[in-house]
């Protein structure tokens, strides 16, 4: 027995085991994924959802979440180092980072938006959103490129579209459980005026013409946004090309279930089983012979 090939071998099980655990609106290291990049993908997964408990989770002030963030960015340098501490997150990370040459800087990007998490509340203006897009969102499709050796400056690029469009997405399809959990609104504040939609309103509840015109406005521009990245399913190849055409198409899934649900913003629509076929289908028609 090697006793630090098992410890490493139980630090991927355990990752592994969190990716299995949580819900999210498209599956972390998806079937669609060759296998060899699904232990990775869940190792990338575990880190950001062990930084997302420690900025949302519990009662802890925001002074202790900000320093228990920066405490787990000390630990990515660590594990980047190649000296992770005595955790199974970083003891596998520190094995993906050197086996698939990951750029560590998009993992600490990840962490700042964790942080912005707990400093604001509000955002200024679309500018402000994407601000936050950059750190929260596009990262993970550029890790992903980077797994798949196709991390060229135009996939990435396009990479950045759909994942942001993708947070926006999710964004509007949560707009009830962010400002009833952590009080916390991503339209921007401006467009917010512009139309008319105050925080009194969406804190009750309270769907107006004024807020239904607003959301058609967001979906329609992040419906854009999508399509205007969807052109890097075209330039990738084997798998990952399939994972990533499900993956937009279930975004635009999404979209279309906030358009059906118009009268209702608070709705929260998601996808189900079956969604998938479907969303297997439009893929396979967008890319064909992936």
């Amino acid at each position: 027995m090697n006793p630090a090939r098992d410890e490493l071998a139980a630090a991927y099980a355990h990752c592994a085991e969190l990716a299995r655990k949580h819900y999210e609106n498209f599956p972390v290291a998806s079937r669609l994924l060759a296998p060899e990049l699904r232990a990775p993908v869940s190792v990338i997964y575990g880190f950001a959802r062990g930084a997302d408990d420690l900025a949302d989770e519990g009662d802890a002030p925001p002074a202790a979440r900000l320093d228990a963030l920066d405490r787990w960015a000390a630990m990515l340098d660590a594990a980047a180092a190649g000296n992770p501490p005595d955790q199974p997150v970083f003891i596998a990370l520190a094995d993906v980072l050197v086996r698939h040459a990951l750029p560590p800087q998009l993992l600490h990007d990840l962490v700042e938006a964790f942080r912005m998490d707990v400093r604001q509340r509000r955002w200024a203006d679309f500018d402000a959103v994407l601000h936050y897009c950059r750190h929260s969102a596009n990262p993970v499709g550029r890790l992903l490129l980077h797994l798949d050796g196709s991390a060229t400056p135009e996939n990435l690029a396009d990479s950045d579209y759909i994942c942001t469009a993708l947070q926006l997405t999710n964004f509007w399809q949560d707009l009830g459980q962010d400002v009833d959990e952590n009080d916390r609104i991503y339209l921007p504040e401006d467009e917010m005026a512009r139309y008319g939609v105050t925080v009194e309103q969406l804190r009750e509840h309270r769907v107006t013409p004024a807020l239904v015109d607003l959301m058609a406005f967001q979906c329609d521009r992040t419906r854009r946004m999508m399509r205007d990245g969807a052109a890097l399913t075209g330039r990738l190849r084997g798998r990952m090309r399939l994972e990533i055409a499900v993956v937009v198409q279930g975004g635009l899934r999404i979209l279309e279930k906030l358009d059906a649900a118009a009268g209702d913003p608070f709705a929260r629509p998601r996808l189900h089983s079956s969604d998938w076929p479907l969303l297997l289908w439009r893929a396979l028609r967008a890319v064909p012979g992936a």
